[in-house]
């Protein structure tokens, strides 16, 4: 294919020339020549670890790169930091929220602006009220006055989306911004992105979902191991093309071929409630099988899952483990009966960002590290050092921050840490948001391969295709409810989201939906 040049200066809002950047001497960004215009929709492509997210940070002054310059309509700036990032007009919604946990969402939405103050007091009806107006231009019920603890991981993206909203931005980074959200939220965030377009701003959408980079974006620049690979009209590209640009070569369709010999049952939970959350589910997973837990955003699956691993115990209803029934009120004791949870959100609850790779590795088993109390760093380094090789984790050095990986590197990562317990049961909730689709066969291999090996494997994923390609069977939820059991030879995307979608009056889905699963 060919690359198409870079394009002229007329209508350029930024642009960069010679962008690279090293962690620990290692450059994982090379020499990036790239102009952004005002009044577009660019996306950045690649996998994990392929730059764009590095490239991303650099314009919103999260990181500082090694060399290289980045002029504003022209003009050279020395971004530095992300509070001169805002005032130059630029603003990044980061793949995984941040947030002031314990502070409001009105509060969330208006940090960092002293504008906000009028003679040094904050004029918070004013704040709520334009907090009610932004979430009312997207389209979704979240009381401003609460807190964001607690909030799901969808709720806290269009929180982030609003306050870029709220900004005088002209260049606004989307990085992953559609990850968590309802078809139903990702079309809104399209519309305004849109507009925002339309008002002469520029918006860098950064995304793993080709089919949103067609429907959406102008142009689409591809990064492959640091380097620029090429910019190109999106008009122009299928995904065939796309692929080959990110990984150099082409991806098969998925197909989990991998069979394994269906054994007890390892997890079961009956008529299991949580009040506000979920009601009366009951699951039952066996040795050698994955199992599908499909559903919209807020159906209540990784409630459901939290309530399993100990994290937020169920009101009531019983778990059994190995046959035998068994008390969970924390994740200690999840741990010690063979479960093993990797949760939805992974900077918040699943990675400890500033530590080092080796240490988040470790962290589930001090007992392999730490024989006598005390933490031998030649058993940890070796503990790690076998995860790399297993898992294919691409790093710089086991000492780095993992906060500095790729996403996919991350979550390798976090699976690690859990496969060091030698889990019977393998709770994975979204194990692949934020991954590309090398990566994303890869994960498949090694789940496909957990289950050869006898692992149950509860799946929640919002990717159909996903619960398709892996599961034996899928469970559905809406509303806190199960309403469909599908056997994998049954299942199609139109089954599964005629479960999902909520009915007036009634969760129950029709009796054809709600199959028996044939003895084994």
């Amino acid at each position: 294919m060919t690359i198409s040049s870079p394009p002229s200066d007329a209508g350029v809002f930024i642009s960069a020339r010679g962008i690279s950047k090293q962690f620990a001497g290692v450059e994982v960004l090379s020499d990036v020549d790239l102009d952004l215009k005002s009044g577009e929709i660019h996306a950045l492509l690649g996998e994990n670890g392929a730059g764009k997210s590095t490239f991303a940070k650099i314009l919103a002054g999260v990181h500082t790169p090694t060399r290289g310059t980045l002029a504003i309509n022209g003009k050279q700036v020395d971004v530095g930091s992300p509070l001169n990032a805002q005032r130059l007009g630029i603003t990044l919604i980061h793949q995984e929220p941040i947030s002031f946990p314990d502070l409001s969402v009105a509060e969330n939405l208006v940090l960092g602006r002293s504008q906000d103050a009028v003679l040094g007091r904050v004029r918070w009806a004013d704040i709520e009220a334009r907090a009610r107006e932004l979430m009312d231009m997207l389209g979704i019920r979240i009381d401003v006055t609460r807190s964001m603890r607690g909030l799901s991981i969808a709720d806290q993206q269009m929180v982030e989306i609003a306050r870029a909203l709220d900004s005088d931005a002209r260049l606004i980074i989307m990085d992953e911004p559609t990850a968590p959200l309802t078809p139903k939220e990702v079309a809104t965030l399209f519309e305004i992105a849109r507009k925002l377009r339309d008002e002469g701003r520029t918006i860098v959408f950064i995304s793993h979902r080709l089919e949103e980079v067609r429907a959406l974006c102008d142009r689409a620049t591809v990064f492959r191991d640091g380097v620029l690979v090429g910019t190109e009209v999106v008009e122009s590209l299928n995904d065939d093309d796309i692929i080959r640009m990110m990984i150099g070569r082409p991806v098969k369709d998925y197909k989990h071929a991998m069979e394994a010999d269906i054994g007890d049952v390892a997890l079961e939970v009956r008529n299991l409630s949580l009040r506000g959350a979920f009601q009366d589910v009951s699951i039952t997973v066996r040795k050698g099988e994955i199992v599908g837990l499909a559903g919209l955003v807020g159906a209540g699956r990784t409630d459901v899952a939290r309530a399993i691993f100990g994290v937020a115990p169920a009101d009531s209803g019983t778990i059994h483990v190995a046959g035998s029934q068994v008390t969970i009120d924390d994740p200690s004791q999840a741990i010690e009966l063979g479960l093993a949870f990797v949760p939805e959100d992974r900077a918040t609850a699943g990675i400890f960002g500033t530590m080092s790779v080796e240490n988040n590795i470790s962290a589930a088993v001090p007992d392999k590290i730490a024989p006598r109390g005390f933490i031998r760093a030649a058993l940890e380094r070796q503990l790690a050092r076998a995860s790399l090789e297993q898992l294919k984790i691409r790093l710089a050095s086991l000492r780095q921050p993992i906060m500095e990986l790729s996403g996919g590197n991350q979550q390798k990562a976090i699976l690690a840490r859990w496969l060091h317990t030698d889990p019977s049961v393998l709770i994975l909730d979204e194990p692949t948001r934020g991954i590309d689709v090398g990566v994303k066969a890869e994960f498949y291999d090694m789940i496909g391969a957990l289950a050869a090996e006898g692992k149950a494997i509860l799946l929640i994923s919002s990717e159909l295709p996903e619960l398709l390609a892996l599961c034996d069977r899928i469970l559905v939820m809406a509303e806190g409810e199960l309403t469909a059991e599908v056997l994998r030879a049954d299942a199609t995307q139109e089954l599964i989201m005629q479960a999902a979608v909520p009915r007036t009056g009634s969760h129950a889905a029709s009796p054809n939906l709600m199959q028996g699963v044939a003895a084994r």
